[in-house]
């Protein structure tokens, strides 16, 4: 009887999957909103079975999304069905939020990576090169026409915009990675009300103002901005990539401390909730809250500034 029951919540979990799997398909607009919801199928089946089960529950799916959205289909199963599995199987075993955003975060990255390799090797697709090739032309279509009217003038905008377009393809490895965290956070956000409904118990997130990282991260910080200066790498090489790259994405992790600290702050000066989401959002649209924050973040990790907070009340 629990392997017929077993069964049975496999075929109907299948069932949903292969209706979400058209909608994505099949139904532009809407299909939008469903991918998000993929996962689903595969958190609930993974956190009430156990590997062996949720394994031959992948292939089916995997065969599934085949058979009702062809080839197409199965880069979106591998990415959502394994991460789904891996936050399924952790909260199975009681693991902490952290752990479980962190693993399928991991996971995320790898199914991305692999797929955009398998993409640039055996079908000569670079959807990033395409795109930044893309921008390229239309940035000297743009000089060509001001050329043209005569604004000369725009050229320190168009040298700008060229500048970026080198930063972007520069940083793309940690665009990679800030895919996937921002990825399996939606995925997290979407799927866990639905299966907390179907009686799987979720570990709560801690506050989002209670995050304090590691002081270690503010170390690395300091050594890869010492490496930048010290070495000084021409750019395009793999030194000026890989410290681009390590120096950005802890730049990201000190905002995160800085916006953590501002949450700490407002909460313990009983300051309303809407400043540190308009805090979020300013640092993120105007570059001079962006380093003001990051530079929070720095001191908050070398100085401790929450405990000074609290012993000058």
């Amino acid at each position: 009887m629990k392997n017929v029951h077993k069964l049975t919540e496999g075929a109907v979990l299948l069932a949903a999957y292969a209706v979400l799997i058209l909608i994505t398909m099949y139904i532009p607009v809407l299909g939008v909103i469903s991918n998000l919801f993929l996962a689903v199928p595969f958190i609930l089946f993974g956190a009430k079975n156990t590997r062996m089960f949720t394994f031959v529950f992948f292939v089916a799916a995997v065969l599934i999304s085949l058979i009702v959205g062809t080839l197409l289909a199965v880069p979106l199963t591998l990415t959502y069905g394994l991460t789904g599995i891996v936050i399924g199987q952790l909260i199975k075993e009681k693991k902490n939020r952290t752990v479980s955003f962190m693993a399928a975060s991991l996971v995320f990255l790898a199914t991305v990576l692999i797929q955009y390799a398998v993409a640039v090797v055996f079908f000569k697709i670079n959807f990033i090169k395409e795109s930044i090739g893309v921008l390229r032309e239309s940035i000297d279509g743009s000089r060509s026409m001001l050329e043209t009217i005569g604004q000369g003038s725009s050229e320190k905008v168009i040298e700008q915009f060229e500048a970026s377009l080198n930063l972007l393809d520069t940083l793309t490895p940690s665009l990679f990675v800030l895919i996937a965290l921002f990825g399996v956070l939606l995925i997290e956000l979407v799927s866990f009300p639905i299966v907390k409904r179907f009686g799987v118990e979720v570990d709560r997130w801690r506050p989002f103002r209670e995050i304090v990282l590691p002081k270690s991260i503010l170390w690395y910080y300091l050594l890869t901005m010492l490496a930048s200066f010290a070495l000084n790498p021409e750019e395009g090489t793999y030194w000026y990539m890989a410290l681009m790259n390590i120096g950005f994405l802890l730049q990201m992790l000190m905002v995160l401390q800085g916006l953590s600290l501002i949450s700490y702050f407002c909460y313990k000066r009983g300051i309303s909730k809407a400043v540190p989401i308009f805090a979020v959002v300013f640092t993120f649209i105007i570059p001079i809250f962006l380093s003001i924050v990051r530079i929070l973040g720095i001191i908050d990790l070398g100085f401790d500034l929450r405990k000074r907070l609290e012993k000058s009340k």
